[in-house]
């Protein structure tokens, strides 16, 4: 039975293979995708559709009147809004309305997605576990225990960023008490002193929040998930196995992080294909758009949003298809590691074999007949 993180990866190769490949079956496969978006399993990195660092124009200072439209210029003290064009001031309530309702839909899309991410981590679990996966059979199952897990990613999230607010805000306030922000030059020495220990202590932070992330992801979901408990109460089971065996789950989180790297650097390069596929027709439209001499108006702005959300949805697909071996590889993984230790997991990773089937009687035994009797004598004479 593999114990190290370093023995779990042969196991965890070879349950994706036979997961995938034997045979391979394509509604699976598509379906997995679904779920490793859904359930934020991935291990793309690196993409980058655009760049906002470019060597954009500089203005001169001197003769930045002549680059700009009449009546605008970057001296705020004269902006006067009269001496806005009539073409752009009538459309500011329209757009300011849209930032609002854009503002709103995110906030209730990122509750909605939280959600179901917190559900589709059980799926995913569930799927790589029983070799099969099926969606709308998942949610039915694990949308009770998913509820759970989204109340501890709300109580994580609430808790992630009041610590920042307090290690940011905390060293902040003191500087501007102690007259270090005033006076610049005198406290240069402790100012620099100061950021460099923030910066380490943000650094420690952030570890520790990733570290706590990968253990409930990885351990406490299957905890939850085969014990039916809170996240509280799994918590608690799962600091229980890590106490005694610190330095193994400390290599299977470094291992999992080189990993991690590695398939990040190998299906980003895969997904090159798939972004080309969307962005190629994607810029070719904005091109033909400009020669048609369509402008930015509300209408345009909405429809480019709209079209624009479309490919997005379709890229991500796409990317999510060539990555589905990381999808299915790194919760198989977690699951090899923590069978090792979990009996009641490694009870359901390793079944046991079932017992020989007996004989069985198609006919039964003729009845018992007692012999002949011997020839009774005949009569003399």
């Amino acid at each position: 039975m593999p114990v190290s993180a370093v023995d779990c990866v042969q196991p965890a190769l070879q349950h994706t293979k036979e997961q995938l490949f034997t045979p391979f079956r394509w509604g699976q496969w598509s379906r997995l995708a679904l779920v490793g978006i859904l359930a934020a399993e991935m291990h793309v990195g690196g993409c980058n559709f655009g760049s906002f660092n470019g060597n954009w124009p500089r203005v001169p200072h001197k003769n930045q009147s002549e680059f700009l439209p009449s009546g605008m210029a970057w001296d705020l003290s004269s902006f006067n809004p009269a001496r806005i064009p009539a073409h752009i001031s009538e459309h500011i309530g329209q757009f300011l309305g849209l930032i609002v309702v854009g503002i709103f839909v995110l906030i209730v899309l990122a509750f909605v997605l939280l959600y179901i991410n917190s559900v589709f981590r059980f799926i995913l679990f569930d799927s790589v576990l029983r070799r099969h996966c099926s969606i709308g059979e998942g949610w039915e199952k694990w949308r009770r225990a998913g509820g759970r897990f989204f109340l501890w990613q709300i109580v994580f999230q609430i808790a992630f960023s009041l610590f920042l607010v307090v290690l940011v805000g905390v060293p902040l306030a003191l500087a501007f008490a102690a007259g270090w922000m005033t006076d610049l030059q005198q406290h240069v020495a402790r100012l620099v002193v100061g950021v460099v220990l923030l910066l380490g202590l943000l650094l420690v932070f952030v570890l520790a929040a990733v570290v706590v992330q990968f253990l409930a992801r990885d351990f406490l979901v299957p905890i939850m998930a085969l014990e039916n408990l809170d996240f509280a109460d799994g918590w608690h089971r799962l600091l229980d196995m890590v106490r005694p065996e610190k330095g193994r789950f400390a290599l299977y989180l470094l291992m999992k992080l080189v990993l991690s790297i590695a398939a990040a650097i190998l299906f980003s390069i895969i997904a090159i294909v798939p972004a080309l596929l969307v962005v190629t027709p994607a810029v070719v439209a904005v091109v033909a758009g400009k020669a048609a001499g369509l402008g930015w108006s509300v209408t345009t702005i909405s429809l480019a949003i709209i079209f624009g959300t479309v490919l997005l949805l379709v890229l991500i697909y796409l990317i999510a298809l060539v990555c589905v071996p990381a999808t299915v590889f790194f919760p198989a993984y977690a699951i090899h590691f923590l069978a090792a230790r979990y009996p009641n997991l490694d009870a359901l990773l390793h079944p046991a074999p079932p017992l020989p089937a007996s004989p069985s009687i198609t006919e039964p035994p003729p009845p018992f007949e007692p012999p002949p009797p011997p020839p009774s004598p005949e009569p003399i004479g």
